[in-house]
């Protein structure tokens, strides 16, 4: 069964098949892993090439970093950040990256917009001032660490200094074999009745495959039908500085010690499919590595997981594995050790199963499905850990380094998402998207703002022209047969519903009523009473909480002009009533709400309170509307200081946890326009801040650090996830910024040409 995940695209970042080294194989393993295991996640890889020509990559592969060229790792970080990546893999080691310690990969990690998640292959318990400094760039740009051995997590904590609770322990993965006799497989290389020993992995020095012929002499004397398979291709690197002349070494060592017909060489990098018949056949796996320091071992790993009999000498990682009578270790450089050892096996094959069958149970933790469901929940941690304490860091950080200037009202983008119809709903990116066609609901916000950009002083001779498609978008979804607004309809212009949703209609009735109640354009007023006076008394029969609010709105823009319209005035006091009443019915000492869950565009309740208790001089209202907005404030204020919107995925339910994201900028404006109205009414200069406050969230003073206004195009970004922008410009967003920006640039006073407008 095919298990899900909320993260749907995956870049993994290091070296890969078909170049030949221990890196390459476990991005290709682990990659495969992750996408097999979540089938609906889509899993690229950017490959490090060694070599100006590269290698023949599968389609996995969709971007190559050239391993000394710093551009290339900039341009590899833009083309994750285009492709709206969610999570960066990297597999580290020092040897793979250029510059100084595999500094350049520092400035990949410094570009891309996403988090990483870097799984360390090495750990240095010594390091140069090189490394160190790498090492602690990337502590500061990494959301979280992998390692596969806990004596790597504890040099991370004492030696770096690296907070334990970003670090997370997942075995080096494993292929999924059976537990069964190694005669199955023998016949495959022309060993039958042989004990076979097996060493194998990229051929070099440091593998001490020395001593294991050197002990194969007093081995043979007690079992004679032993036989030592080495298998792998001499390591490339090595290949180019001394060619073959540590195999040709190891091929006159055995001459001279009289074992030549006992050693078989392999001289190649097998597949997949052969290394498990390779492993299959083995009796006896030997790890005789010179170095200590050595945190993992894949080789290690795939015949521990395969529940082989193991010698090892005691390097990091095979002290953890073979801990608990899983394995043998046996002393560097030490030939009679080896040799008693593997005599001591064969001399007790009882114990020797009890130590293979230990090792294969363990290593059903190990195999490659369990390790892609710990990385995709390391992965998960890593996107998440925003809403953890690291959130307020970055917040208190953004706010002690930051000025939040407003900035100039750029109308370019509003300009590019309009046409002679109305404002296109959404973006790809900053391009208008015509697939999804038009809504009322955008064309509302779009009318409201042009009326509300003539308060602020002369526009854009064009503007007008926009209010009017607007306003024309409005009428003709007007059906006068239902006295309702349609709200979608495609890009060829059909309607694509009888009836709209009743918010969408009573944001009809807000933007008209605005109009109503501010605009000079007396053809636009005319137009507008008519929409108003036709679409009000439905709202009678509404039930949508938001709806009632949106129509309190539009009544009391409209009673701006028309104060002694009783028949308005009547439908406010029932409108504000049910407020009042939801209120009543649902809120408690710790709950100051009008509903069991908090979900989106919330101050309008609030501020469609304020206004009609204002209005009215009812004291009861206008506290609740007050007291609503502030609790509401209050639980959307970040310990940072902050403002941090109630998410969209999964909202707020009463005694639930609160959704710290999807962010809107629906939600910011709301809270501009609320707190900026309750301002308005109380003078408290409170809300003044507050209005402020929330505003500066679109300039990057929000969870992320980042703005989601785009000076560059005059638009606004449609969401602030939990570790990332979406990217998108939509209407609903840009018209939010828009609106933000002009009211609260209306309620301080400033003019437009203090505002410094630019428009196409």
């Amino acid at each position: 069964m095919d298990i899900s995940s909320n993260t749907k695209h995956i870049a993994f970042l290091g070296d890969y098949i078909p170049r030949r080294c221990g890196i390459a194989t476990f991005t290709a393993d682990i990659c495969e892993a992750v996408a097999s295991e979540f089938a609906d996640t889509q899993c690229i890889v950017g490959s490090v090439n060694d070599r100006p020509e590269g290698y023949d990559y599968p389609e996995r592969v969709r971007f190559e970093m050239d391993e000394q060229e710093i551009d290339s790792y900039r341009r590899a970080a833009e083309f994750l950040n285009i492709n709206n990546v969610e999570i960066v893999s990297v597999q580290h080691e020092f040897g793979i990256f250029g510059g100084p310690a595999g500094s350049h990969l520092l400035n990949f990690l410094s570009e891309v917009r996403m988090p990483v998640v870097t799984t360390l292959h090495t750990v240095l318990s010594e390091p140069n001032p090189d490394q160190r400094r790498v090492m602690e760039q990337l502590d500061l740009l990494s959301r979280r660490f992998i390692v596969m051995a806990d004596r790597g997590r504890e040099m991370l904590e004492t030696i770096y200094g690296i907070n334990p609770e970003k670090i997370d322990l997942i075995p080096h993965g494993v292929i999924d074999m059976p537990f069964i006799d190694s005669n199955f497989y023998k016949d495959v290389f022309g060993v039958e009745g042989k004990t076979v020993l097996l060493t194998f992995g990229l051929l070099s020095p440091n593998k001490g495959i020395e001593y294991v012929i050197e002990a194969l002499p007093t081995i043979l004397a007690k079992h004679p039908n032993v036989v030592y398979i080495v298998l792998g291709a001499t390591h490339p690197h090595l290949i180019a500085h001394e060619g073959e002349a540590y195999r040709r070494k190891l091929e006159r060592l055995a001459a001279d010690r009289g074992v030549q017909e006992h050693v078989i060489f392999h001289d190649r990098f097998v597949t997949l499919e052969e290394l498990k018949e390779f492993i299959g056949a083995a009796d006896i796996y030997i790890t005789p590595y010179l170095n200590q320091a050595q945190i993992t071992s894949g080789t290690l790993a795939y015949t521990f997981g395969a529940g082989k009999a193991i010698i090892s000498t005691p390097y990091w990682h095979a002290q953890e594995l073979l801990a608990g009578e899983r394995g043998v270790l046996v002393p560097f450089r030490d030939a009679p050790a080896i040799a008693e050892g593997v005599n001591h096996y064969l001399s007790n094959p009882t114990l020797m199963t009890a130590m293979r069958k230990r090792a294969w149970k363990a290593g059903r933790e190990m195999i490659w499905p369990v390790v892609a469901r710990r990385y995709m929940e390391s992965f998960e941690r890593a996107r998440a850990s925003l809403s953890a304490p690291s959130i307020e860091t970055v917040a208190v950080r953004t706010i002690e380094n930051a000025n939040y200037p407003f900035p100039p009202l750029k109308l370019d983008h509003l300009f590019k998402m309009s046409d002679h119809t109305g404002i296109f709903q959404h973006a790809i990116y900053n391009v208008p998207n015509y697939h999804e066609g038009y809504c009322t609901d955008d064309n509302a916000r779009a009318f409201i703002f042009t009326v509300l950009l003539r308060q602020i002083g002369d526009a854009h001779p064009d503007i007008e022209k926009l209010e009017s498609s607007y306003l024309a978008f409005l009428w003709y979804a007007f059906d006068a047969n239902t006295c309702r607004f349609r709200n979608f309809m495609n890009h060829h212009r059909e309607w694509i519903e009888r009836a709209g949703s009743e918010d969408s209609h009573a944001r009809a009735l807000w933007a008209v009523g605005t109009a109503l109640g501010r605009s000079d354009n007396v053809g636009h007023r005319n137009l507008c009473a008519l929409l108003f006076q036709r679409g009000l008394p439905p709202v009678a029969r509404f039930s949508s909480p938001r709806a009632w609010a949106f129509a309190l709105l539009a009544i009391h823009e409209y009673l701006r002009a028309f104060a002694g319209d009783r028949a308005v005035s009547q439908m406010r006091d029932v409108l504000a009533g049910q407020l009042v009443g939801l209120f009543r019915a649902n809120s408690k000492p710790d709950w100051q709400w009008f509903e069991r869950i908090a979900t989106y565009d919330n101050a309008k309740l609030s501020h469609a309170l304020i206004l009609s208790g204002h209005w009215t001089s009812n004291g009861e209202m206008l506290e609740i509307g007050l007291s609503s907005l502030r609790w509401l404030l209050d639980a959307q204020t970040a310990d940072g200081g902050h403002f941090a919107p109630i998410g969209c995925h999964g909202f707020w339910l009463q005694g639930g946890e609160r959704a710290r994201f999807d962010q809107q900028p629906l939600e910011a404006h709301a809270m501009v326009s609320a707190c900026l109205e309750a301002f308005a009414v109380t003078r408290d200069e409170f809300w003044e801040r507050a209005a402020r406050r929330c505003f500066e969230w679109f300039l990057g003073r929000n969870d992320l650090g980042q703005p989601l206004y785009d000076p560059t195009t005059g638009g606004c970004r449609d969401a602030l996830l939990q570790d990332h922008l979406n990217q998108n410009q939509g209407a609903e967003s840009s018209l939010a910024f828009y609106l933000s920006l002009a009211e609260i640039t209306h309620a301080a006073g400033m003019s437009q040409v203090e505002l410094q407008t630019c428009v196409a």
